[in-house]
């Protein structure tokens, strides 16, 4: 009873949050949490006119909306503009997506529920079970479409004649997911987020060691030769030079896309009663012990995020960076070291020339909004070039465009990199992998971790988590 008990109380602070937010976070409200910065610092727009406000153009207001419109976003948005007490920098806020779009649709406001990512999913699953928004940022969408929670998009694509060839490939099938009564992964959301990762390298380490530069889409094995060259005294400075580094906390994406690399996969399936998972093959075991083998070359803590801290300054030492998010490019910016970074491509499948964790969110409409049709307005709008531009303008620190006419965009074009970040956003692992939106996540990471510390072999590690993942999943049957 205690038990049954804690959870309404948990259902009821959750509830009595989403009020609060909401009265806080409506037409003027200002406020917003912090977020998971997953790019660096925005750019500066210095008071100019954005490209998003030259895209602004003159259409025939929409006829037949009205009413209010409510739409959660996740991360470090802000209602108002919002100036950087670091750099200095001003973001314009999302006021601008709500003046646009209600000059679009006039009789329509819009609401804002902003939120951090603490406990997002959390919060997400509540206000879907309560109808507290209609449109939802919903980067674990494959968990909520499972519950039956989102509203499936292929009628509205359909009635509307909606081209999906507006965005980058494989942006629309990397958010495929799956409803209680689907054969197949369906459309349950359109992408706004763009996100991937890149391997990163220091021309000038190279330069010193006399090593050539990798290639576009270099092998696990042309990283390893190279960075394991590098690794030492710098023949030129005398300074102890570290092949590599990666990211600690997602050692396991890594191990997953060099398994990739390799010819495998994480599995099949989608829904959890369905999923077969591969932690245990072959490949994923040689992946594993690759990065074992790789942690050698880099600093001593690269565990806990230590060593490689002066990674895109000019006093780095370390060589290759096998995991930077994309807005590594607002840090040489900052740091004025444009010229001496080159991003690469993440390892891919063989035969399927694709690979590396799917990333981004994407918008979605909850089943229990009472506003559906004014909802899918919004998720088309988010695919305008007003709406894209914005979130490169001024959301840079935690986006990147997800639509192919960005490539042409002069902002775009004068920014070191962006090409190959494009490239690699459009041959990310699609669907995203489903694992990911439950324990299965946890339990392969813990498993890495055990090896890179030494705790286990590959061997024994990989049994281990696939064996615990297996069983998780047939709990949820």
């Amino acid at each position: 009873m205690l038990k049954a008990n804690s959870r309404y109380l948990v259902v009821i602070l959750l509830l009595s949050f989403l009020l609060v937010l909401s009265a806080c976070q409506s037409g003027t409200g200002t406020s917003s949490q912090n977020g998971t910065n997953t790019a660096g610092a925005a750019a500066d727009t210095g008071g100019q006119e954005t490209e998003a406000e030259t895209a602004s153009t003159e259409q025939t207001p929409a006829k037949g909306f009205s009413g209010t419109l409510k739409v959660q976003l996740v991360g470090d948005f802000a209602f108002e503009d919002k100036t950087d007490p670091v750099t200095g920098q001003t973001a314009k806020g999302v006021k601008i997506l709500k003046d646009e779009f209600e000059k679009r649709y006039p009789g329509v406001t819009v609401e804002f529920l902003l939120m951090g990512w603490d406990n997002y999913n959390e919060k997400t699953q509540t206000m879907l079970q309560s109808g507290a928004a209609d449109v939802y940022q919903v980067p674990g969408i494959a968990n909520f479409a499972e519950q039956g929670l989102l509203e499936p998009l292929q009628p509205y694509i359909e009635r509307d004649s909606f081209d999906l060839g507006i965005y980058l490939n494989g942006q629309v099938d990397g958010w495929r997911a799956m409803g209680p009564d689907d054969q197949q992964p369906e459309i349950y959301g359109l992408p706004f987020i763009g996100d991937a990762r890149l391997i990163v390298y220091d021309k000038q380490l190279f330069d010193e060691w006399g090593v050539e530069y990798l290639s576009e889409s270099p092998s696990v094995d042309e990283v390893m030769e190279k960075a394991a060259k590098m690794t030492g005294k710098n023949p030129k400075t005398g300074e102890q030079n570290y092949g590599l580094t990666f990211n600690g906390n997602d050692a396991a994406d890594t191990v997953m896309n060099i398994n990739e690399s390799l010819g495998g996969q994480w599995g099949t399936g989608f829904l959890w009663k369905d999923m077969k998972l591969e932690f245990d093959s072959a490949t994923m075991i040689k992946a594993a012990e690759w990065l074992k083998e790789a942690k050698k070359l880099a600093p001593e803590g690269v565990l806990v995020n230590q060593g490689s801290e002066n990674f895109y300054k000019d006093n780095n030492n370390v060589a290759i960076h096998l995991r930077s998010a994309p807005g590594f490019i607002n840090s040489l910016e900052t740091f004025g070291t444009q010229d001496r970074y080159q991003a690469a491509l993440l390892f891919t499948h063989p035969d399927k020339g694709m690979g590396g964790m799917f990333a981004g969110s994407p918008f979605a409409i909850g089943t229990t909004s009472q506003n559906k049709d004014l909802a899918w307005e919004w998720l088309k709008f988010s695919g305008s070039e007003f709406f894209q531009q914005y979130m490169w303008d001024e959301q840079r620190s935690q986006s990147m465009p997800v639509v192919k006419a960005a490539a042409e965009w002069e902002s775009v074009k004068a920014t070191p990199q962006m090409d190959v970040i494009l490239k690699q956003m459009s041959q990310l692992w699609a669907p995203r992998y489903p694992y990911r939106s439950g324990q299965p996540r946890y339990i392969l990471s813990e498993n890495i971790e055990r090896i890179l510390l030494g705790e286990a072999s590959a061997a024994d590690a990989m049994k281990k988590a696939q064996e615990e993942a297996t069983k998780w999943l047939e709990s949820q049957k």
